[in-house]
């Protein structure tokens, strides 16, 4: 499983994974757990790998 995140991909998905997650925390009730959607974005970009970019053949990581 090699990487397919590139570094300006990465950083957009920390931060947007980041601030899905915050609803956590400023939603109430029961729908404040749709935050946890924000966990998909963040450990795809920690990783540096997305299982949807294998599927479509995409590669945003620059050829070495």
């Amino acid at each position: 499983m090699g990487s397919n995140v590139g570094t300006a991909d990465r950083v957009i998905r920390i931060i947007l994974g980041l601030a899905i997650l915050s609803l956590l925390f400023i939603l109430e009730g029961n729908l404040k757990y749709l935050g946890l959607i924000g966990l998909i974005p963040l450990i795809t970009g920690l990783v540096k790998y997305c299982p949807l970019y294998s599927l479509f053949k995409i590669n945003t990581c620059q050829k070495k």
